[in-house]
Formats: structure tokens, C-alpha cells, sequence
């Protein structure tokens, strides 16, 4: 029910939604004062939610920044969230998202030695069977890419970061009870939840953050002051759905 309730309120607090919204009164409304109102609120709505450095600001508070490579210390397992693929059901094989670049990163910290084991927590998100088990099918993929299969651990039943948390801790645990030292290897943008969850459950794991949006430095070029780009209202879901997700799971108990 939770998990059903969550993507609901995600696409009610969805920018996007709300633009609908004020469009559709603002040409249908009876009401010719409410319909000049919600035309204006629609304008304002675009240019808010469309300014890339307006996001950036927003998104720079909330992100946990990344730590090079050469900067990352042993560790013995790096614990791979899932959120990285979708499954190209007629190709019979896993599609990448921009989040698969936890994968890239994670490949890295196994084969320059910064870790022993990966371990890949997560089998869907989406509330129906879209022929996605990923960390079943991320193994299989590693797997064929020649890495060993003994160094490949999986969670492979949660849906949420409160469970991949749950379910990791209770796996290593039981296989694993002498490791001490994680790596926790998701985005930026869904790292510090990430991280609430997992100290949570009595782990402490330290950040690698992956397909960050933002950087330390305010680097922005003149055409992101100005022009709008739609794909900030994505990647505003994005940074509501872990604002929003951080209070429930506090509310919850689960941080």
C-alpha cells in the first residue's frame, strides 16, 4: 500500500501536473478571474520549473556530491541500488537509463581493487510486471561480461530504498557477517536517503555518488540563465520525489 501510495503523490506534486492543470482552467474555466489567474500561474509554473540554473541551485542543496576514484579507500562490498535499467521486453535484454552509470562506476571500483564483491539490491520499481528483475538480470549481464560469480551478490525482492536497506543488511548478515566496510554506490541526487536507510538498519556505508547533476563549482554557461529546457521539469520529479520521499520515510519510521 505504501508503495502504491508514494507514486501516487509523486504524480500529484509533479510540476508537470500542476502546468496541466492551470492550462486546461485557464481554456476551459467558466470563471473568466480564476482562468486569467491560473493562465499566469501556468506562465510562472513554465519558467520556474524550466530554468536550468533555477534547478541546479535547488538541486546543488540537496545532492550529495562525488568522490574520485583514486580518493576511495578498500572497502569489501560496493552495494549497487537498482533504478538502472528498463527491460526491452521484444529484444529479450536489459535497456541502460542515465542511472546505469552506477553499474560503470561500480565496474570500476571491482576491477582497480576498491572492492572485493558486489552486491546489486533491487528487483523493480514500477507497480506492474514489466519483465524487469534487475539485479537478477544484472548479474546475468556481469556475469557474461566475465565477471567471477562468487564476487556477484544480489537482493533480488526489494522495491524501495527502506527495503533494498532491510534486505541487504539481512543477506550480508547471514553470508557475510565478518565484512564491515561498504561502499554505497547510487545517484547523487538519491544518495543522502540512500545513506538515512541504510544507517537506519546499523550500516554505515560510505557515498559514491554516480550521474550527478550538479558539481561543486558553479559553472554555468549563459544559455542556462535564459532558455527554457523542458527536460527540468523531469529532472524535477526527480529531486521532489526524493524531498517528498525523505519526509515520508521520516513520518514512517524508516530513517
Amino acid at each position: 500500500m505504501f508503495f502504491i501510495l508514494s507514486k501516487t503523490l509523486l504524480f500529484i506534486i509533479s510540476p508537470f501536473f500542476w502546468l496541466g492543470l492551470c492550462i486546461l482552467y485557464a481554456g476551459f474555466g467558466k470563471r473568466a478571474k480564476w482562468a486569467r489567474r491560473a493562465k499566469w500561474t501556468a506562465l510562472g509554473i513554465f519558467i520556474f520549473f524550466s530554468n536550468t540554473l533555477i534547478f541546479s541551485e535547488f538541486c546543488r542543496s540537496w545532492e550529495i556530491h562525488g568522490t574520485q576514484l583514486n580518493k576511495i579507500e578498500k572497502h569489501e562490498v560496493a552495494i549497487i541500488l537498482g533504478g538502472m535499467f528498463e527491460f526491452d521486453n521484444e529484444m529479450d535484454r536489459l535497456s541502460i537509463r542515465r542511472q546505469g552509470d552506477r553499474l560503470i562506476q561500480a565496474i570500476s571500483l571491482y576491477k582497480t581493487g576498491k572492492v572485493e564483491k558486489l552486491l546489486i539490491s533491487g528487483d523493480s520499481g514500477y507497480i506492474s510486471d514489466r519483465g524487469l528483475h534487475e539485479a537478477k538480470q544484472v548479474k546475468e549481464l556481469l556475469s557474461t561480461w566475465g565477471v567471477p560469480e562468487k564476487d556477484i551478490l544480489t537482493e533480488e525482492t526489494s522495491k524501495n530504498t527502506h527495503e533494498n536497506a532491510v534486505l541487504t543488511k539481512k543477506i550480508l548478515d547471514q553470508s557475510y557477517p565478518h565484512y564491515n566496510k561498504f561502499i554505497l554506490v547510487t545517484s547523487g541526487l538519491h544518495m543522502k536517503r540512500a545513506l538515512a536507510c541504510f544507517k537506519h538498519e546499523g550500516m554505515k556505508c560510505t557515498p559514491y555518488s554516480t550521474d550527478l547533476y550538479t558539481s561543486k563549482n558553479r559553472d554555468y554557461f549563459w544559455d542556462q540563465y535564459i532558455i527554457p529546457n523542458l527536460d527540468n521539469f523531469n529532472m524535477w520529479n526527480k529531486l521532489l520525489k526524493e524531498t517528498i520521499g525523505f519526509i515520508s520515510y521520516s513520518l514512517a519510521g524508516y530513517v
